[in-house]
């Protein structure tokens, strides 16, 4: 009892304290050091001592045994070590790795390629792989041209899986390139229909798909991919319609908020090849907004899309700036349904076997030069960098000749780089000054080299028609180089010549303005009006661009001179020998012909001399048509 109450007493007189929570690094260390005490506890002081000796002697054997296994490994073969350790010496093959293997040097690699054989293929095929998604990975609206030079120097035809499935994964992680990537498109679709209509067939599938599923974010980024398409002319827009009339006829939020997105894009378009249509959609929207089958949320959307329409779509453009790259009778349009039974081709997307690889690969190269006017540069493997070598010591051994004989080689220029270089200083030098005396005047410092008259005289016609209307700039421009130098008039005569010549490949603004500027040149005399031989106003020798071009180049003449000092001018003895094409008198057909030409214009006044020339001539064909019916009624 004593003993219990003393316990007691001490207990309550102590004051308990909160367990101390010890950091995870110090509760081990407390574990490992009771384990230790209780070992030690189980063993007697005597095993304790036996078993210290009998560690220190396995620690010196030990160390003499390392010892040893590191005398014999150095004597050993290093395949025959790792044996023993089971790991092998014999690494996997490149071609069979994800990333394709550990970088191999230019020269191995050149080597090992050529071959032909699967591994060499697949590797190609990795290569292949890496090259396209690099290029689609980092395209964008300023180096897009670039872009699609790199991308047709690889196999697109072999790798046009490859190519479809980077370029579907690129836009749908980035949204906002979307643009980008289809003009990327549409340009390979020019060379390569192929490309583009596979492309198609998998964003049809791919949308059916989401669309079932009701998988509104990807469903969105496909119908935006294939806008775009059909903004560039890829798809056609009776696809673009079956998407909106499939969207809107099972109606829903998500479907009417994709719709509306989808016409954002395409919308302008649809209203220049098909108004009718897209005025179809539009109603089927007011119906929506009429009987309110949805929420005020998408209620908002789509009166902000009558807000859009009302606009002219002016905020979503056709074609972005900078993207318009192919004209529109180049572009390729396929013509696919929503219905239409797909094939994906997705055996294009993994490597297989060739037979004919080194075949296909010519084939590709030849349609490669085609397609970007160059010859692809294929390196012929190990002797590459050794002929290299040896072209330096060429050079240099030829350099040396040369120092000792003291020969000077003249370096011809073949590739147009100076011809190039001198038309654009003639263009920089046009549009950059204010007044034609000053244009003339730093022209003329330049010291054209003899011979490249021409050059300068066919840049002053280019500028004229590239303005969006005729400025009377280039035509005293014109005049002035005509007036100095007898060298430039007979470049501006020879230049007539050849623009009358090829006036069918100019557009209608064009040869408007450059008949306007020669002229000018005519009746200021700055050029030689014998340069009108060439012209033959018949219906066989004229087109309606040629009969254009005199049209307006007559009309102009008018305007400035007025008729009778132009019809005076016409009935000089000089001139009149070159105008024997124009206004000809030697067949009654041609005859016609001009007269009628240039009554419908206006100046019937110049064909009285042809007019009286045909009244004058004996009517033989018409004598003979009598007898000739004569006979026939009999």
């Amino acid at each position: 009892t004593t003993t219990t109450t003393t316990t007691t007493s001490t207990l309550s007189s102590k004051v308990v304290a909160p367990p101390k929570v010890d950091s995870p690094q110090h509760s081990d260390d407390d574990r490992r050091r009771r384990r230790r005490k209780k070992r030690h506890h189980r063993r007697g002081n005597e095993s304790d001592d036996d078993d210290d000796d009998e560690d220190e002697s396995d620690r010196g054997d030990d160390r003499r045994g390392s010892r040893d296994r590191r005398e014999r490994r150095k004597d050993a073969d290093p395949q025959d070590l790792a044996r023993l350790r089971g790991k092998s010496k014999v690494e996997p093959k490149p071609s069979q790795m994800k990333t394709g293997g550990a970088y191999v040097i230019p020269s191995r690699r050149a080597r090992l390629s050529g071959k032909g054989d699967e591994e060499d293929q697949r590797m190609q095929w990795q290569l292949l792989k890496r090259k396209i998604n690099g290029f689609i990975n980092k395209v964008n609206v300023s180096n897009i041209r670039n872009i699609v030079v790199d991308l047709f120097s690889a196999n697109l035809i072999r790798g046009r899986g490859l190519f479809v499935r980077s370029c579907m994964k690129a836009q749908s992680t980035s949204t906002t390139f979307t643009h980008v990537f289809a003009a990327l498109v549409s340009v390979v679709n020019t060379k390569l229909p192929m490309i583009g209509h596979l492309l198609l067939r998998r964003l049809i599938l791919q949308f059916r798909k989401t669309y079932s599923r009701n998988d509104k974010r990807m469903c969105l980024n496909i119908a935006k991919f294939i806008a775009h398409l059909v903004n560039q002319q890829v798809a056609h827009e009776v696809l673009a319609l079956e998407i909106l009339f499939l969207l809107l006829e099972n109606v829903s939020d998500d479907s009417v908020e994709v719709a509306v997105a989808f016409l954002k894009e395409c919308g302008l378009y649809l209203s220049e090849v098909s108004p009718k249509g897209l005025n179809s959609v539009f109603d089927r929207l007011r119906d929506i907004l009429n009987q309110g089958l949805i929420e005020k949320r998408t209620q908002y959307m789509v009166e902000v899309m009558f807000a859009v329409r009302k606009d002219g779509f002016k905020d979503y453009p056709t074609v972005s700036d900078g993207l318009d790259l192919v004209d529109e009778k180049d572009q390729t349009t396929h013509l696919l349904s929503l219905d239409d039974t797909i094939d994906p081709e997705t055996a294009l997307d993994v490597f297989k076997l060739d037979t004919k690889f080194k075949e296909n690969e010519e084939k590709y190269n030849e349609i490669k030069r085609e397609i970007i006017g160059e010859e692809s540069s294929s390196s012929s493997g190990s002797g590459s960098s050794s002929s290299s070598d040896d072209d330096d010591d060429e050079e240099d051994e030829a350099g040396e000749g040369a120092k000792e004989g003291g020969d000077t080689m003249e370096i011809q220029d073949l590739t147009g780089t100076n011809l190039v270089a001198l038309r654009r200083t003639i263009y920089l030098t046009i549009m950059s000054a204010i007044t034609y005396e000053e244009t003339a005047h730093k022209l003329m410092k330049m010291n054209l080299p003899p011979g490249h008259e021409s050059e300068l005289a066919n840049m002053v016609i280019e500028c004229c028609s590239q303005e969006r209307s005729y400025l009377k700039f280039y035509g005293l421009l014109g005049q002035r180089f005509c007036e100095l130098k007898e060298e430039y008039r007979n470049a501006f005569h020879d230049a007539f010549a050849e623009q009358y010549s090829t006036v069918h490949r100019l557009e209608t603004n064009k040869l408007r303005q450059i008949a306007k500027m020669f002229a000018h040149m005519l009746y200021t005399d700055a050029l030689d009006w014998a340069c009108l031989e060439v012209i033959k106003l018949t219906e066989e020798d004229t087109t309606s661009s040629s009969r254009i071009f005199i049209k307006e180049m007559f009309l102009e003449l008018s305007e400035a001179m007025g008729l009778r000092d132009l019809l005076k001018h016409l009935q000089d003895p000089t001139i009149r020998p070159h105008l024997l094409g124009l206004f000809p008198v030697d067949d009654p057909a041609n005859t016609r012909f001009s007269i009628n030409f240039f009554t419908t214009i206006g100046l019937g006044a110049l064909t009285d001399e042809m007019r009286e020339a045909l009244k004058s001539r004996p009517k033989v064909s018409t004598t003979l048509d009598g007898n000739s019916s004569s006979s026939s009624s009999s």
